[in-house]
């Protein structure tokens, strides 16, 4: 069941009028990719109005406003910037936040044409600066950020139920290899930083490279293997082994980023087939993918 709330412009006008006056004049409009966790509006030309969709992201408006600043100077491409932390009003019942614009189109948008191995190369950099910078006290991953970088068992159950319910097209003595091997190792050093969601919608590109990194709704501190998702969602067989050799990280980690990107494939093909032909189609590509690139490892 899906019981995120419905924002409109009309009341994130009111929300700014009576919150922030010195930006009452600007305009309000809907961003066309607004993304699942939060309701997005362009204000004016240079900023960004996030709205969570639902109570359960809330929490992500207080941490990216008490860690992005400390992350930024340490990346090598721009993450947002939080200018200000609404309140509720207007019907509106959670905290929101104001951001600056980044300029980028979501890479989502340019899968079709854009050199993908520049875009692993550059996905690759970031992720490596990020997970080196120090995550001392950071938020452990846990229910706040749907465990990204925790262990992928808490997701044992659903992915066992869906490859189940899948039988007549997934191949479920290798799904449940990979599934298992993903599960046989643990992250052994100290907990990194994780973005937790880096898919196509959160990857802004200029000119064909990356040129910033949005939405740490998702963030948190551990196992970086679930940062490496985009390898199968999106990256084809030359920019995948790119992308891979440019990361810092083992075959083990490789493996449980693997079952991450499987674990979230199933669940949105047992979900969604019959019903939503796009997610359905997604889902089998990235199956195929994970099965690929699992076979050509053993």
């Amino acid at each position: 069941m899906d019981d995120r709330i419905v924002v409109t412009t009309q009341q994130v006008r009111a929300l700014i009028a009576s919150q922030f006056s010195q930006w009452a004049a600007l305009d309000v409009r809907p961003v066309e990719l607004s993304g699942w966790d939060n309701r997005s509006f362009r204000l004016g030309d240079d900023m960004l109005i996030r709205m969570p969709s639902a109570e359960r992201y809330v929490a992500q408006v207080e941490k990216e406003h008490r860690w992005l600043p400390a992350l930024a100077p340490f990346l090598p491409v721009p993450i947002p910037a939080p200018l200000a932390l609404g309140q509720p009003g207007e019907d509106y019942p959670f905290c929101w936040s104001v951001y600056r614009w980044l300029k980028g189109e979501p890479l989502a948008r340019q899968l079709e044409s854009i050199n993908l191995s520049a875009i692993a190369s550059d996905v690759a950099g970031f992720l490596n600066a990020l997970h080196d910078i120090d995550a001392s006290d950071g938020p452990l991953a846990g229910a706040h950020n749907f465990h990204r970088g925790g262990s992928l068992a808490v997701y044992d159950g659903e992915a066992r139920a869906s490859v189940a319910r899948l039988s007549d097209e997934v191949d479920q003595a290798l799904a449940m290899e990979i599934w298992q091997l993903a599960l046989s190792s643990r992250w052994q050093g100290q907990g990194v930083w994780v973005h937790g969601d880096i898919a196509e919608g959160n990857l802004l590109v200029l000119d064909g490279r990356l040129s910033a990194v949005i939405d740490f709704g998702s963030s948190g501190v551990g196992d970086p293997s679930s940062d490496l998702i985009l390898a199968w969602n999106v990256l084809d067989a030359e920019s995948r082994a790119v992308f891979r050799r440019a990361l810092d990280l083992d075959e083990a980690t490789w493996q449980r980023g693997r079952g991450w990107a499987l674990w979230k494939a199933l669940i949105v093909l047992d979900a969604e087939r019959g019903r939503n032909e796009e997610m359905t189609e997604w889902s089998r590509r990235t199956i195929r993918r994970v099965f690929e690139d699992h076979c050509l490892a053993v």
